[in-house]
């Protein structure tokens, strides 16, 4: 399934539950369950109210008892927790890490403090992103590494492709995959006083992108203060057996303030935040620049290339793209993935790849790609939804102004 539609998707299986029986509702929209994935919080999400899609071939849940424009504010307001074990945890490790990631993202993973990430793009021989990551370097014989859950098969063959290559040389790297962890994302302006009562460490230390390992709960996670919200936040890697304990920590510490959340509201609260979803936003095809990355193109790197497709990534960035991502709000329907985007004479000038209505901002936006020239802020355009083209406007995003926890 395309995230793009999740939000969408949640509403419809709202209004069949409201309207139908559930357990034939349920038989009919999630007849495939069996054949999917769980995460050891399956059962937790099942018991507390949890509706669960299948998304990148796993069970998880779309929302919980909560709409999903309640669950929306309640994380700008307080706070959300998400189970997102789905995705893919992974170590590197060797003296010769560093290079050898550094051939294949676009990051300067050398140039960054230890306990320090970033984002960063895997990219192809064309350019093209493979996927996006937070990549942090542990040290400077250790980067821990998350990737999307949708693309965890092709990058870890694309990964293991390449070290073999490398180690057939001399290089010295190998990795771990952490499928015996799991992953919990800890998002909103509650989410550190909360956190801080579960652990020792003074959180108000640890910075946006900043990586720690640390004992919460009484057990030793790894710990980024990211997330995939626009808020405060953090991603708790935590071993797979203790993952039920802490999330119920969570929840009891925040006396019911930090509710469960799920993907529903997690894409509309990355779509307010105008960050991408990979597979509706950037796709093989998509370079860093189109996509508005060219600021996680560490400046070492676009001095000295050495990543692939660097020869048309450093084109681009002297010569500008043909096309850009850019945000729009727009009358009528919520525009979808697809939805064409024309110039006032009706002539095509881009798509849009992920929309939805805003639960803060009580109106239509999105994000996609037009043709740079008609690029800038305050550009009309005319957004084709089911066939009929209604009033846009291109915007600056993200929409809802981020809360990243960095030094004054």
């Amino acid at each position: 399934m395309r995230g793009g539609g999740l939000w969408q998707l949640g509403q419809s299986i709202t209004r069949q539950l409201a309207q139908a029986n559930k357990k034939t509702i349920t038989r009919r929209c999630f007849a495939s369950e069996a054949d999917l994935k769980k995460t050891v919080l399956y059962d937790f999400h099942v018991s507390n109210g949890g509706k669960m899609v299948p998304f990148a071939g796993w069970s998880m849940p779309i929302q919980y008892k909560d709409s999903i424009m309640d669950s929306t504010l309640n994380c700008r307001e307080n706070g959300s927790l998400f189970d997102v074990s789905h995705m893919c945890g992974l170590s590197l490790k060797g003296k010769d890490c560093i290079p050898f990631l550094e051939k294949l993202v676009v990051a300067d993973v050398a140039g960054l403090a230890p306990r320090t990430g970033t984002l960063t793009v895997f990219t192809n021989e064309k350019g093209g992103a493979i996927d996006d990551s937070v990549i942090t370097k542990v040290t400077n014989d250790h980067i821990y590494l998350v990737v999307n859950a949708g693309c965890r098969d092709k990058d870890l063959a694309h990964i293991e492709e390449h070290m073999k290559s490398f180690t057939s040389k001399g290089g010295d790297v190998a990795w771990h995959i952490h499928d015996e962890r799991s992953l919990l994302a800890l998002q909103g302006p509650l989410a550190a006083p909360v956190l801080q009562h579960l652990t020792r460490d003074d959180l108000s230390k640890v910075y946006f992108s900043d990586f720690r390992i640390l004992d919460i709960n009484g057990v030793s996670c790894f710990l980024t203060r990211t997330g995939y919200t626009g808020e405060d936040g953090f991603e708790i890697s935590v071993p797979s057996e203790h993952s039920v304990d802490l999330a119920k920590a969570i929840l009891e510490k925040s006396d019911g303030k930090v509710r469960l959340t799920g993907l529903g509201a997690r894409d509309s609260l990355r779509l307010e935040a105008g960050l991408c979803l990979y597979g509706n936003d950037m796709e093989q095809h998509i370079t860093p620049v189109e996509a508005g990355l060219t600021w996680a193109i560490g400046k070492r790197r676009r001095a000295e290339g050495g990543f692939l497709g660097a020869e048309v990534i450093l084109k681009q960035i002297e010569e500008g793209p043909k096309i850009r991502r850019v945000g729009f709000i727009s009358s009528g329907p919520p525009a979808r993935s697809h939805s064409e985007v024309q110039d006032d004479k009706g002539q095509n000038i881009g798509e849009v790849t992920s929309g939805g209505f805003s639960p803060c901002l009580k109106k239509n936006i999105a994000m996609g790609y037009i043709k740079s020239g008609q690029h800038k802020a305050g550009t009309k355009v005319k957004v084709v939804i089911r066939g009929k083209s209604y009033d846009g406007l291109v915007t600056k995003m993200p929409f809802v102004p981020t809360k990243y926890y960095k030094p004054s």
